[in-house]
């Protein structure tokens, strides 16, 4: 048993492979016909486009493992089956049960290889296509420009920034605004400062040119400074980076403690919430897509390679669909996020067991 299941391992991993090059082909082709004239429009030279599409591969293979996983499924298992092997390995006492283990056991290896290319590997690589992008795809853009940034420090301070910048640690244009503890609606200081200077040493702000305007029962008290440490806020400028990266740029432990200082600032994290969890939930499509594949191929059927493709387009897009759905639930709080993450993968799951149960073993 130990030889054949080498040779379906083998089977597997050839065409999973072959799959798996042809979708990155594919993908960098389409790409690159709809931006070409971007780059050239911007003058990129050869290498740079060569960078963009090698940091844009690990977020194709992200994508597409799932899909060349289900395909190989279909087709080495379709192919033992037309081959009259599955049937004889039956007849010899060997159940599908065990006929799909080490195949099951190489999917769920990968899917735990593939949480760490999610979680890690490709928000970095997605960082470095992006700067690409940034400076080849708009005008005059040399980093990310960060202006108009409203911040809630905690439950009772806000604070809004005119412009960030990301090369001197500072923001121009400050205001910040302090409540009263027992009634958040009630203003009680006021910070106005031309500038708020990051202190690498200290960690902490500084607020340059500063007008602090306190409110309370004897009226409204007026006081300049040129230099004021308002006290600790529960931000840094890598926080205000990351406040402006989108979920797919940061890599799982950034995007966990950004859920985190969201949270304690009182916001609405379901949608952040969705993205960490999904960083780990849809790596295991790839197993779960193969539990389905090859119980569906393991009957006989009088279909061609077209069939097959067919599938496994049919039914990645049907994944896809269910992810976009739950995602748009739970972006907007109507599901708990790790259900929403984790939608697709249950039904898939469900659905493997319904076929497995329902073909002869």
């Amino acid at each position: 048993m130990r030889s054949i299941d080498r040779y379906y391992v083998r089977q597997f991993l050839i065409t999973a492979f072959f799959a798996l090059v042809a979708f990155i082909i594919l993908f960098v082709a389409i790409d690159m016909m709809e931006n070409l004239d971007d780059f050239l429009d911007r003058h990129a030279t050869i290498s740079i486009i060569a960078r963009y599409y090698f940091y844009f591969i690990p977020e194709i293979i992200k994508l597409m493992i799932p899909v060349a996983m289900l395909l190989s499924a279909l087709f080495v298992t379709s192919r033992f089956s037309a081959h009259n092997e599955l049937t004889a390995l039956k007849s010899g006492g060997i159940s599908l049960y065990r006929f799909m283990l080490p195949v099951v056991a190489l999917a769920l290896l990968v899917s735990v290889l593939s949480v760490y290319v999610n979680g890690w590997i490709v928000p970095y690589a997605n960082q470095k296509k992006f700067e690409i992008a940034r400076v080849y795809f708009q005008k005059n853009i040399e980093y990310v420009s960060k202006s108009n940034i409203f911040i809630q420090d905690s439950r009772t301070r806000i604070l809004s920034i005119g412009m960030f910048d990301d090369h001197r640690n500072a923001a121009q244009r400050v205001s910040v605004q302090d409540f009263d503890p027992d009634d958040i609606t009630k203003l009680v200081a006021r910070f106005d400062a031309q500038q708020m200077q990051w202190d690498t040493a200290t960690r902490s702000w500084t607020l340059m040119n500063c007008i602090v305007r306190r409110f309370g029962q004897s009226g409204e008290n007026l006081q300049k400074f040129t230099s004021l440490n308002i006290g600790p806020l529960n931000f840094s400028p890598e926080d205000i980076r990351k406040k402006q990266e989108r979920p797919e740029e940061m890599d799982y432990t950034d995007l966990k403690n950004f859920v985190e200082n969201q949270q304690r600032a009182g916001h609405d994290v379901s949608r952040w919430l969705v993205d960490l969890y999904g960083k780990i939930s849809f790596p295991f499509a790839s197993v779960i897509v193969v539990m389905f594949g090859i119980p569906f191929s393991s009957i006989k059927r009088r279909s061609g390679p077209g069939v097959e493709v067919g599938i496994a387009i049919a039914v990645c897009f049907l994944y896809m669909a269910l992810l976009q759905i739950g995602q748009a639930f739970g972006y907007n709080g109507d599901l708990h996020p790790i259900l929403t993450a984790w939608l697709a993968n249950i039904v898939f799951v469900v659905a493997a067991i319904v076929t497995l149960w329902r073909v002869p073993k």
